[in-house]
């Protein structure tokens, strides 16, 4: 199977289109990127991270997408808290690999996320760069498998297993996520360490809202079964078909300005 793309942490996806008894992997992650906007600004993300006591960490931000030569770009920038202001995060779809870099304002430098250190979390929160790569990518992967469907709040999905690209080292197994036939936006996904699963991520069915054709989830949780701990992401202020500056997706600029 060819390059199969969702992006999610905009987490933007679909038009409403009935299931089909045609409906193949390829046609469900068709789906779920034909609906992607050709530029998507989301004016606030919120990222709270919660540890084993229930302690919190708060990040806010702004996030820009677009596409071009229909390869997706993702640039994230931190606004708070003070500690990680200027912070900025990018992904870039290529060939045979997808491209990360993260801006680190103390540092004053742009470094590229590679290899092992694609684990390590991002910003102390559950979500590690790989992970966040997949949700924002998304679910990028190989020898995808379509189970029989599903029912997630009453919602018919489809079920799909995949195994992250063998270009791009990953402590996951495989993935399996559970697609919403309506909107083709992932209302869950598993991601399998070994045998077992080690996180979740999941959104609520009140959570799907629409902004213009275009559906999107307000909010998603992250969990991390192994640590105990989850992180929740929220955004605000969705808005598409907006001119974006060439330079926010730019490896060398994306972290400058506003």
């Amino acid at each position: 199977m060819g390059r199969t793309r969702a992006l999610a942490l905009l987490i933007a996806a679909g038009l409403a289109l009935p299931a089909r008894a045609t409906d193949t992997p390829d046609s469900i992650f068709a789906c779920m990127r034909a609906n992607i906007p050709q530029t998507v600004r989301i004016q606030t993300v919120e990222i709270k991270a919660y540890d084993r006591t229930g302690g919190e960490r708060v990040m806010r931000g702004r996030v820009f997408g677009t596409r071009e030569n229909n390869r997706a770009r993702v640039m994230m920038r931190v606004e708070a808290p003070p500690d990680l202001s200027r912070s900025a995060y990018l992904i870039r779809e290529s060939d045979p690999s997808d491209e990360m870099y993260m801006f680190l304002p103390a540092m004053n430098k742009t470094r590229r996320i590679t290899g092992a250190a694609m684990d390590g979390k991002l910003w102390g929160t559950d979500l590690s760069y790989a992970d966040l790569k997949q949700i924002q990518n998304a679910f990028t992967g190989a020898g995808v498998t379509l189970e029989a469907p599903g029912d997630i709040e009453g919602r018919p999905v489809h079920v799909l297993n995949f195994a992250p690209r063998t270009q791009e080292p990953s402590r996951y197994e495989k993935i399996r996520t559970f697609v919403d036939q309506k909107t083709c936006i992932a209302l869950k996904a598993e991601f399998y360490e070994g045998n077992g699963v080690r996180k979740v991520l999941t959104v609520a069915a009140a959570d799907l809202k629409q902004a213009g054709t275009h559906w999107y989830a307000s909010s998603a949780k992250m969990q991390d079964l192994k640590e105990g701990t989850h992180t929740v992401l929220k955004v605000t202020g969705v808005s598409a078909g907006d001119k974006l500056s060439a330079r926010y997706f730019n490896p060398t600029q994306f972290y400058q300005g506003n």
